[in-house]
């Protein structure tokens, strides 16, 4: 039987972990109590099992990570300044999805092929063409974290993030989940979403190099065409990084990505770790991974043995 997949994401005051079939929210509140909101979770791969094979499982992966990361960023908003739980509207989803993609398409569309075209006007070799482009791509991407991480909110996020990679190290190692031995681990992990996205752009200069250089809608037209493969491509290389991960040459290979974590990730204190401990075993006891607590005054078991801990594969991308 193949070991579920865990994935988590920071958000506003706090950190939202997923399972396969559950995810769980938890937030620190203006009382300083941890608030939460669990629920179960279907993906389209289960009604439609073509989108759990390779290439077609990073799409749904992707689609369904922004989604929920949208919704929940929404519900983190409200939980931590104590209000009531709200649901986002259809419209205001259609709005917030329509805002994100024109930002997608002009920075890191429009925005490089300008830069490109101006910077390399000589240039008629498309492979050449789609490097330099990418490199602004990638240029603006950085300039764009390290603008976002001066604001003091997003630092916030960013410690919350860290909390969520250094909380899963501990679970992977199988060890008891606590702020203490959290805090041992890194806040670097190698299926982060940050990692991931340097991955999709450098894939997607091999994609985008098959495409005409002249005309910027149509450029844009066919780089739109091809991100469900570039999606899918990239999800396939992330699994196998973390698969081989213990390799000295996959290190090598996953190192820039790494790198590029230390300007999405911060050092969380103890109370940011406690909201990621608290959301990641909510998902396991929802998951059947972990047994949910006695009740307060229910008499102890006289099994003094301790159970093994269990030791899952985490996958980032899914939500990160």
């Amino acid at each position: 039987m193949a070991k579920p997949y865990f994935g988590g994401q920071a958000v506003i005051e706090g950190v939202m972990m997923k399972g396969p079939k559950h995810w769980s929210l938890a937030v620190r509140s203006t009382d300083d109590t941890i608030v939460s909101v669990d629920e179960p979770f279907k993906s389209i791969s289960e009604r439609w099992p073509i989108f759990k094979k390779p290439l077609f499982r990073g799409i749904v992966v992707l689609a369904e990570t922004f989604v929920l990361g949208i919704k929940t960023i929404s519900l983190s908003a409200n939980l931590s300044l104590g209000e009531a739980e709200e649901e986002i509207s259809s419209k205001e989803m259609v709005a917030t999805l329509f805002l994100a993609f024109a930002l997608v398409v002009g920075l890191f569309m429009v925005l490089p092929f300008y830069l490109t075209k101006t910077a390399s006007a000589v240039i008629e070799n498309r492979f050449l063409f789609a490097i330099t482009e990418g490199i602004f791509r990638i240029s603006i991407f950085v300039l764009y974290i390290l603008v976002i991480s001066r604001v003091k909110d997003i630092q916030r996020v960013f410690e919350y993030h860290g909390a969520e990679h250094m909380v899963i190290h501990a679970y992977e190692a199988g060890e008891e989940l606590t702020p203490q031995n959290a805090a041992k681990y890194s806040p670097l992990h190698i299926r982060c979403g940050t990692a991931f996205m340097l991955i999709v752009m450098v894939v997607a200069i091999f994609s985008f190099s098959f495409l005409p250089t002249t005309n910027v809608l149509t450029r844009v037209a066919g780089k739109l065409t091809l991100i469900p493969i570039v999606a899918g491509v990239s999800y396939e290389i992330t699994r196998i990084a973390a698969r081989y991960a213990h390799l000295s040459v996959m290190k090598a290979l996953m190192w820039p990505g790494l790198m590029l974590q230390k300007l999405t990730t911060g050092t969380p204190d103890e109370s940011q770790l406690e909201v990621a401990i608290f959301a990641l075993n909510n998902v396991l006891i929802a998951e059947g991974v972990k047994e949910a607590p006695a009740p307060l005054g229910a008499p102890e078991s006289d099994d003094t043995d301790e159970a093994e801990p269990v030791t899952v594969a985490v996958d980032q991308t899914a939500a990160t």
